[in-house]
């Protein structure tokens, strides 16, 4: 009988290399381990190795420092000779109106979020290019489209995410890599439970998060792992400059009150 503690994979998805950043915790880290259970090698770009899938390999860089990031992701590549796909999902949230966070708040969350990206993309490309079927997936976030309160900052990151995400595959679909990105309704994360802790009402405000999704619940890190092992996949060659919405129905539908 085969053991089915090991991972399971396809002919297509099987010792492909992928790197992930923001690896070690929340989605990142269901992300790291959905792509191991498909069969991939994985490296998990965070600050720290503690919270990084075991079998996964442990990339300690900041996505704010490019020669971290050349040095862990190149030598990850290096190894394999190769990287299949890139990850970029590292991000931090913030809460606020548009008058709250200083300049100095903007400019942080600007460049993890968004320049980030754009840092490990960078580095990621030069190994990209030895793949035969390249793919690299943004994580974006239903607040890019969708008005929430209290996501003034965090929302214009991920509206450029998208924008950015767009861009880029414009650029880089004629050397076979795809470029895509994954737009998550509200996840359960332990982030989300340590704002519906802060509450005066813990159990309401989780509720909150629950009825913003039209299902009635929130999205699971697994699912959202699931949908980049979709847009990672070997032979998914139409998918391209995408969008996938796992948000629950908050972007399309709209509900009777």
């Amino acid at each position: 009988m085969a053991n089915t503690t090991q991972p399971q994979g396809t002919d297509s998805t099987r010792g492909r290399v992928a790197v992930v950043t923001g690896g070690a915790a929340g989605i990142g880290q269901a992300v790291v381990a959905v792509l191991q259970s498909h069969g991939y090698i994985v490296g998990a770009v965070d600050l720290t190795a503690k919270g990084v899938p075991e079998g996964a390999t442990a990339l300690v860089a900041d996505v704010r420092d490019q020669a971290a990031l050349d040095q862990a992701i190149g030598g990850f590549g290096e190894a394999h000779g190769r990287i299949d796909v890139l990850v970029n999902n590292a991000g931090v949230s913030f809460v606020g109106t548009i008058e709250d966070g200083s300049d100095a708040d903007w400019h942080r969350i600007y460049d993890i979020n968004v320049v980030g990206m754009m840092r490990a993309t960078r580095a990621a490309l030069p190994w990209l290019r030895r793949s035969s079927d390249a793919a690299i997936v943004n994580m974006s976030s239903c607040t890019a489209v969708n008005g929430l309160p209290q996501r003034a900052l965090y929302s214009a990151t991920k509206g450029a995410v998208q924008s950015m995400t767009m861009a880029v595959a414009a650029d880089l679909v004629t050397e076979g890599i795809r470029v895509n990105c994954v737009s998550p309704g509200t996840v359960d994360t332990p982030f989300m439970a340590e704002l519906a802790a802060r509450d005066p009402d813990p159990a309401a405000k989780r509720a909150s998060f629950e009825s913003r999704q039209p299902t009635g619940r929130m999205i699971s890190a697994q699912e959202v792992g699931e949908a980049v092992a979709y847009l990672a996949r070997s032979g998914a060659h139409s998918t391209v400059g995408s969008v996938i919405n796992l948000d629950g129905g908050m972007t399309a539908l709209r509900m009777p009150r």
